[in-house]
């Protein structure tokens, strides 16, 4: 069975990455990701946004102030759904195109990917609230990268 998986928002041309190629990309991490969890992805919704929409949707969901990169969002199947893994992934597309110069040889595909497939990796449940974790998800997150533009 395969993830129904909806992107929405708008994505800036400054992005330099079409719409179909990122849902390719998130396909990947989904499969990668549910791999890893030994859980099936049901459905993700990947939100594109600005920093003022982040803002927001930062403040409401983790009850922090200011924009951020990438925000993740689970849900619990409702009763008659499939058990799963089902979620929003609201991504800052403002943020990529700013982080994105400030490494060397990287792009700002690459950036916006890199938020993307952090999001798919908190779904399945990986955390990064200690330094371990966090090195960990960044060396999964980049090794999938990797993988998919190889």
């Amino acid at each position: 069975m395969t993830c129904d998986l909806t992107i929405s928002g708008r994505l800036p041309k400054e992005c330099g990455i079409s719409r179909s190629k990122l849902k390719e990309a998130a396909a990947f991490f989904v499969s990668r990701s549910s791999h890893r969890c030994a859980r099936a992805f049901r459905r993700v919704d990947i939100i594109l946004q600005g920093d003022d929409q982040s803002a927001l949707v930062h403040e409401a969901i983790n009850g922090v102030a200011g924009p951020t990169d990438v925000v993740t969002q689970p849900y619990e199947p409702i009763p008659g759904e499939e058990p799963g893994v089902y979620g929003e992934i609201y991504v800052n597309c403002n943020r990529a195109i700013i982080a994105a110069p400030k490494r060397r040889g990287w792009s700002v595909a690459n950036e916006l990917l890199l938020y993307v497939a952090h999001g798919i990796d908190h779904l399945s449940g990986a955390e990064d609230i200690e330094p371990t974790e966090r090195a960990a998800m960044r060396r999964r997150e980049l090794r999938w990268l990797k993988d998919f533009l190889a």
